[in-house]
């Protein structure tokens, strides 16, 4: 093989390592993960070509980003496993703290949320007012 075609293939293979690595990191890598509280608000199944669960949690509390307003703290998310969603959508309206990971883009077939749902921490009934 001659000089050139060496340089070549190694060019090759490292732009294949590298544009590999960034696009990991960019959909794959998990960013951060916890557990967010609140009162379920929905779960839904939506999408074009993917379908995939979508869901809100309505989280304890009043923040404000302007003096004199109210703004209640919405968390949305996708849910990557079927059974979990469907346990979700028969409890819509219970207290829920559900873990979480998230990434720094979404995918098409994970959902619209750079925010995963993979597991229920607790549930309970909403409190009655």
């Amino acid at each position: 093989m001659t000089t050139g075609k060496k340089v070549l293939t190694y060019g090759i293979i490292i732009a294949v390592l590298v544009i590999g690595s960034l696009a990991y990191y960019h959909y794959y890598f998990v960013l951060g993960e916890g557990v967010k509280s609140g009162e379920l608000n929905y779960v839904v199944k939506k999408g074009y070509l993917f379908k995939t669960y979508e869901g809100k949690l309505i989280q304890s509390g009043i923040q404000s980003k302007q003096i004199g307003t109210l703004q209640s703290n919405e968390f949305e998310f996708s849910i990557a496993d079927q059974k979990l969603a469907e346990q979700l959508m028969a409890n819509s309206g219970k207290v829920y703290q559900l873990h979480y990971k998230e990434y720094n883009s979404s995918l098409p077939w994970r959902g619209f949320s750079v925010f995963v749902v993979d597991s229920v921490v607790s549930s309970q009934n909403a409190p009655k007012l």
